[in-house]
């Protein structure tokens, strides 16, 4: 045996790493029935403890995987996002919706790779997320403060296109986009002070919880999964 052949290759070192995948997907999914007990118990301090660990944990299990970096990175602005929304200040909530949204561009990015090596993004399908975005958004401005109002009108144009292209990556991806919208229309009607369903922060984060990590899955095992680059003549 040559020293080159003993040495470990990628695929057993990715083989050791996914070992740990699946401890981090039961951690991660125990964090998010705490978090969403906890919201149901009204128990506060069980959500500030819980609701930071719930992204760094799911891209810890997609690192572990050989998930492509832009979702992780995606996962973790996510995780920058719940932590600045934790905060009740105006600036804080700018701040994390800066951060949820350089997080889009990280999958919007993603799932433009992935085009091609799947069906393309429908055009109905994106028609139907405008229609559904423009309608919401007529209702519900004149019921947002007007400090908000462009922020967030931006940030759902965003978001629609995330959910609108996540299909690229299937069935699963195209559900996590299609919920994390849904977690943040709910968001934005209780800013504009709508009649809320009980317990509406439970609904928000279990309709978030579901997006990312549908969202996840279906990039992890889409056929339209990016393969990492090719090296180049100076890399063979």
């Amino acid at each position: 045996m040559t020293a080159t052949s003993a040495r470990p290759g990628p695929s057993r070192a990715g083989g050791r790493a996914e070992r740990f995948a699946r401890p981090a997907l039961l951690v991660f999914l125990l964090a998010a029935a705490a978090d969403l007990a906890g919201l149901l118990a009204g128990a506060e301090t069980v959500h500030l403890v819980a609701k930071p660990l719930l992204m760094p944990l799911l891209a810890l299990y997609a690192a572990l995987r050989g998930g492509p970096r832009l979702l992780v990175a995606a996962l973790l602005f996510g995780w920058g996002g719940d932590v600045f929304l934790l905060v009740d200040d105006d600036l804080a909530f700018l701040v994390g919706m800066g951060s949820f949204a350089i997080g889009h561009i990280c999958y919007l990015t993603l799932f433009a790779r992935g085009e091609g090596r799947r069906a393309p993004a429908a055009l109905a399908t994106g028609a139907g997320y405008a229609v559904v975005l423009a309608v919401f958004l007529v209702l519900i401005w004149p019921d947002l403060p007007a400090d908000l109002r462009i922020p967030l009108t931006g940030y759902s144009l965003l978001l629609t296109a995330v959910a609108w292209r996540a299909g690229v990556f299937g069935a699963y991806a195209a559900a996590g986009g299609a919920l994390f919208l849904l977690s943040d229309a709910l968001i934005a009607t209780g800013i504009a002070e709508w009649p809320q369903a009980p317990a509406p922060d439970f609904w928000v984060m279990l309709t978030y919880i579901a997006a990312q990590a549908l969202l996840a899955h279906g990039v992890l095992t889409g056929a339209g999964r990016i393969p990492p680059p090719r090296p180049g003549p100076d890399t063979a």
